[in-house]
C-alpha cells in the first residue's frame, strides 16, 4: 500500500533500551497519521483500546480493531497508522529465551482479561506503583501473551506493477465486479496467466482476494461510522442481510455488534 498521499508521518520514538521485560508506551494517533517503516530491537505488541490501527509487514497489509492486536518479532519492518484515529496501546517486549510467542508477525485476538491488564499497566505509573505490584503484572501480560488465538486476518499486496493495478483499483472501489477474463484483457494478458499470478504472488484466487479486502474496507469504514447499509451497497453487496451473512462468517458477530463492542 502507498500511504505518502493524505497521510501525516509520525516521529518513531527513541527508546534506547527496555526498563522493564513489558513496557507499555500510549499515545493518541490522530486519523491518517502513520509512523514511516521502521523496525525495534525488541518485540511489539500493536494494540489499541479504541479506533482502527492499519499495519503493513513487507508484503501484507493488517487492520486491527480493538478486538486484535499484531505480534511484531524483533528486527521486523513495519509501519503503523491510525485510519481514523485510535487510543495507540503499544507493548514492548524483551526477547527471553522461554517467551513462547511465534517468530513471524501474527495477528492475535485480544481476550477481555488482556484488555484489562494494558489499562492497569496505562494506570501504573499515574498511580506510582511498587515495583513488586508492576512486575506481577508484567509477568500475568507475558503469562496472557502465549494463550492468545492466532487470526488469519491479513490482505497481502502485490509486488509487479500489473497486479497492483488490479489491487490499487479494487481497493478504490470494492463494488467492481470484473474477474480474470475482465482484468485480464484490461491487462494484455489471458485469465488463466492472470490467475496463475495472483496465485504465486498473493497466495490466492483473485476472488478469494477481492472477499478478504471487502472485510477488510468494512472494518475501515465501521469504524468510521459509516451506516452499515451504506458500506454493504458500496462493497457490491445486493443487501445489507447479505453483507452482515458475510461478516458474521468472517468475525464471528453481525456488523452491528461489531461496532457495539
Amino acid at each position: 500500500m502507498n500511504f505518502d498521499a493524505g497521510w501525516t508521518s509520525v516521529d518513531v520514538p527513541d527508546i534506547e533500551s527496555l526498563s522493564r521485560p513489558v513496557l507499555l508506551r500510549s499515545q493518541c494517533l490522530p486519523a491518517r497519521h502513520i509512523f514511516p517503516v521502521h523496525s525495534h530491537r525488541w518485540n511489539q505488541f500493536v494494540y489499541a483500546t479504541a479506533g482502527t490501527l492499519v499495519v503493513t509487514v513487507e508484503d501484507s497489509w493488517y487492520v486491527i480493531t480493538p478486538e486484535q492486536a499484531i505480534w511484531v518479532p524483533t528486527g521486523v519492518m513495519h509501519t503503523t497508522g491510525a485510519l481514523h484515529g485510535a487510543e495507540f496501546r503499544n507493548l514492548y517486549v524483551a526477547d527471553q529465551p522461554d517467551l513462547g510467542m511465534p517468530r513471524t508477525c501474527t495477528v492475535l485476538s485480544v481476550t477481555p482479561f488482556l484488555r484489562a491488564l494494558i489499562v492497569e499497566l496505562v494506570d501504573i505509573d499515574r498511580r506510582g506503583e511498587e515495583a513488586r505490584y508492576i512486575s506481577r503484572v508484567n509477568q500475568l501480560i507475558l503469562d496472557q501473551l502465549r494463550r492468545l488465538p492466532v487470526q488469519d486476518l491479513r490482505l497481502p499486496w502485490p509486488r509487479s506493477l500489473a497486479l497492483r493495478r488490479v489491487c490499487e483499483a479494487l481497493y478504490a472501489s470494492p463494488s467492481d465486479p470484473r474477474g480474470v477474463d475482465e482484468w485480464g484483457a484490461e491487462l494484455g494478458a489471458s485469465a488463466r496467466t492472470l490467475a496463475r499470478r495472483f496465485e504465486r504472488e498473493l497466495g490466492m484466487s483473485l476472488r478469494e482476494w477481492r472477499h478478504r479486502l471487502r472485510l477488510f474496507r468494512a472494518l475501515e469504514w465501521l469504524g468510521a461510522e459509516r451506516s452499515v447499509t451504506e458500506i454493504a451497497l458500496e462493497l457490491g453487496y445486493a443487501s445489507t442481510s447479505a453483507f452482515t451473512y458475510m461478516f458474521r462468517q468472517e468475525m464471528g458477530c453481525s456488523p452491528t455488534e461489531w461496532r457495539a463492542r
